[in-house]
């Protein structure tokens, strides 16, 4: 065991040890850290290749925001690196993105919904409050007219 750990830190990693039972769970949260986020890297640049900016151009773009937050997180803690519409409670916002992103596939939208609710239920300190302003975006996204107080 010191053999490898002092393996693992000269190679610049970082060593656990898990009990066995734990080992599912924690390739799920290292499957999440690292390929489902370059998924959700790829599919921004994919919406923003969708609107006419360059594959490359798209990427120049986003990557630093994706380091930036990164880094923030690293040095500052999650909740005080969270930005964009839903940490600051712009509700509007968020609406505007799932009305736009319900022209893309359908798995961008659902996507950017489990996001949203799971940044709220992780970062807020506040989760229900989020949650049920995200229930009733969904709900008016799917009945535009009641949420107009249009009745038949």
């Amino acid at each position: 065991m010191r053999i490898a750990r002092s393996l693992t830190r000269a190679l610049g990693g970082q060593s656990l040890v898990l009990d066995p039972a734990a080992k599912p769970l924690y390739h799920a949260a290292a499957t999440m850290a690292a390929g489902q986020i370059l998924a959700e890297l790829e599919a921004a640049i994919q919406i923003l290749a969708a609107i006419g900016i360059k594959r490359r151009d798209a990427a120049r773009a986003l990557l630093p925001l994706t380091r930036q937050v990164l880094e923030n997180e690293e040095c500052l803690g999650p909740r005080a690196a969270w930005t964009g519409p839903l940490a600051r409670g712009d509700y509007k916002i968020v609406q505007a993105h799932e009305k736009a992103l319900s022209s893309c596939e359908p798995e961008f939208l659902a996507a950017y919904r489990a996001l949203n609710r799971l940044a709220a239920r992780v970062l807020s300190r506040e989760p229900q409050q989020i949650l049920a302003a995200l229930d009733q975006i969904s709900q008016e996204s799917l009945n535009p007219l009641k949420a107009k107080g249009v009745t038949a």
